[in-house]
């Protein structure tokens, strides 16, 4: 990724009061996180991880991994969670049909939706088996990271 790449993703963040973003694609992973007017970023190549400093845990990885596998409220739904910032797509295009939709039967590595970011549509997978009971978003609507985006009952 370049730096003027990177400089948008920062101005976007400030623009929208957003305090961590998050893009993994094939060419590795950007990490940006905010927090008292400054921006911390790790970036990593596809075979190589940059660790973050030891005063900025990967907080965010842990938070993804366990919220994906979090209950919602009470009733046993698990929560698809979104991995980035971006935009939410249901179909990977206007006129395909859609990826998932309510009491659709899925399994761990059924896509259930596209988040836009940066111009790299990343597919994202269900990691649960079960029936969808409700989805979250609107199609083309902004996403923030680990913002819930479907409820799964898990088979």
């Amino acid at each position: 990724m370049e730096l003027k790449d990177i400089k948008k993703v920062v101005q976007m963040m400030k623009e929208n009061d957003l305090s961590e973003f998050l893009l993994e694609n094939e060419e590795g992973t950007l990490q940006l996180k905010r927090g008292a007017g400054e921006v911390t970023q790790v970036v990593a190549a596809a075979p190589q991880l940059v660790a973050a400093p030891a005063a900025a845990p990967t907080a965010a990885a842990s938070v993804a991994a366990s919220a994906a596998e979090a209950p919602a409220a009470d009733d046993g739904l698990v929560e698809i969670t979104s991995p980035m910032v971006g935009t939410f797509y249901n179909s990977p295009s206007p006129d395909a049909d859609v990826f998932a939709s309510v009491g659709m039967e899925i399994g761990e590595e059924s896509v259930v939706c596209i988040v836009e970011a940066m111009k790299v549509m990343n597919e994202i997978k269900a990691d649960v088996k079960g029936t969808i009971k409700k989805i979250l978003v609107d199609n083309a609507t902004p996403v923030q990271f680990g913002q819930p985006l479907f409820l799964v009952d898990p088979a």
